[in-house]
């Protein structure tokens, strides 16, 4: 942390005679059936600054943005706070949400039909259904195990990460080389866990490879050309908790390290934010040191499993090209591959530096350009993450453009048209009804600029 930062984080506990985080680990009023009310505030804006104001305070500052309006996540008592910080919150949506359970082994056992909520996929359902299309598609798909989530590794259960490769199997296809014959478009979902849409997304992009190969020549032409990579679930752990839930999913955000912070209490949540635990730009803006908060970044850069392992992938699957090491030291023009990092659900196209947007990268013209486009059809807003939304350091774009040169996105999948399908869990029926005819143009979009992303990107804007 930064001495500045130190400086008005000592500031805001002046204002408040108790931060967020400490209210977290205090005693808390709940329901006799164990659950606790969530309320989401909308918080009027003034400044650029408001948004790491926020943050610096501890609260749980969502991935939503109208206009100069930002959104908190806390409970009853979190008006009275940021009241005292000098902002006018207004309470827009009510939740009464069962409380996190500790880590525990995963249920194990159940199929591509296990779902919770009204039909969300649970982890053993998204990696049954890896296996499922593998099998039956052995000309097209094969999976991939890269790593072990935090529980794993400690010895308490945990998962497996797995990932999928699809394309018309040729020889070489689908092996950790970076030196591919084909161009690869990754597509990674539900890092936070609790962004329930993004896993759907994949599970769809996943069917619709391999189902409409030979019927759609769009479809064929791209699984002829292109490999097309898909983590599912990159977070397992923490989807495991959101589960738990049921009908009425935990809230889970992070990973399951409870190594720190394992007493929050009843409104705190152990685990690290592995979108801020990448190994770039680490302990910048949009972070927190204080372990219970929902941005967490983690003891060290790439401290945890998920995210070195991850990153292991990343390396096998795509050459370093940017040399430079400098800020704005781009990528050649001629680099392949592009990576889409899916999250919910502010209804925006984000690009690096994702970490600071007084900075650009080398690349930004053809970067912003692509992002342009895929905002055009998802009528989603576009630009770097503090231009639009606010700063966040540690995110796996920054990331994998910083240390390869891979032209990298966010995409944050939203509700921008009004169709009561906002929200980190909105009713199942929005998947097929509204989010998955938004975003397939826009992947089909993207993975086709995988030969040549800072290229073709500006021409095709």
């Amino acid at each position: 942390m930064t001495t500045a930062a130190a400086a008005m984080v000592l500031a805001l506990t002046a204002l408040s005679p108790m931060s967020p985080s400490a209210l977290a680990r205090a005693p808390q009023k709940t329901h006799a059936s164990g659950e606790r009310t969530v309320v989401v505030y909308r918080v009027p804006t003034h400044d650029r600054r408001d948004a790491q104001k926020l943050i610096s305070a501890g609260y749980d500052l969502i991935e939503r943005r109208q206009g100069d309006d930002l959104f908190v996540m806390g409970d009853p008592s979190t008006a009275s706070g940021l009241r005292r910080l000098g902002f006018s919150p207004t309470a827009v949506e009510t939740m009464h949400k069962p409380l996190a359970h500790q880590p525990r082994a995963a249920r194990a056992g159940g199929g591509v039909d296990d779902t919770y909520d009204g039909g969300y996929h649970t982890v053993d359902a998204h990696y049954a259904h890896l296996d499922q299309v593998a099998a039956q598609h052995p000309d097209m798909a094969k999976v991939v195990t890269y790593g072990k989530s935090w529980l794993k590794q400690d010895g308490r259960g945990g998962r497996d990460l797995k990932a999928i490769c699809i394309t018309k199997m040729k020889q070489g296809d689908c092996q950790l080389n970076p030196q591919a014959p084909k161009p690869r478009f990754f597509l990674m979902s539900q890092i936070h866990a609790r962004e329930l849409t993004t896993g759907e997304v994949s599970w769809r992009w996943i069917d619709t490879l391999t189902n409409d190969y030979g019927k759609d020549p769009d479809i064929t032409a791209l699984m002829d050309s292109t490999e097309m990579w898909v983590v599912p679930i990159t977070n397992p752990d923490g989807v495991d908790i959101v589960a738990q839930g049921g009908d009425n999913p935990i809230l889970q955000r992070k990973n399951a390290d409870d190594s720190k912070g394992g007493s929050c209490g009843l409104n705190g949540q152990v685990g690290v934010d592995l979108n801020r635990n990448a190994g770039t730009h680490w302990g910048g803006e949009g972070t927190s040191t204080e372990p219970c908060s929902e941005i967490y970044l983690g003891p060290a850069a790439d401290s945890e499993p998920e995210n070195t392992a991850l990153e292991g992938l990343f390396r096998q699957l795509y050459p370093a090209v940017r040399t430079g090491t400098g800020d704005s030291d781009p990528a050649p023009d001629t680099a392949k591959g592009l990576m889409i990092s899916l999250h919910s659900d502010a209804s925006m196209v984000l690009l690096p530096w994702e970490a600071d947007h007084t900075i650009h990268t080398g690349n930004d013209a053809a970067l912003r350009a692509l992002a342009g486009r895929l905002g055009s059809l998802t009528g989603y807003q576009s630009g770097q993450a503090g231009e639009i939304l606010y700063d966040a350091s540690g995110g796996t774009d920054d990331w994998t453009y910083d240390k390869l040169g891979l032209a990298s996105l966010t995409i944050e999948i939203g509700d921008s048209d009004g169709r009561n399908c906002s929200g980190f869990t909105p009713a199942f029926s929005c998947q097929d009804s509204y989010f998955w005819p938004k975003m397939k143009p826009a992947l089909l979009y993207a993975a086709k600029q995988a030969a040549a992303p800072y290229r073709t990107s500006a021409k095709n804007h």
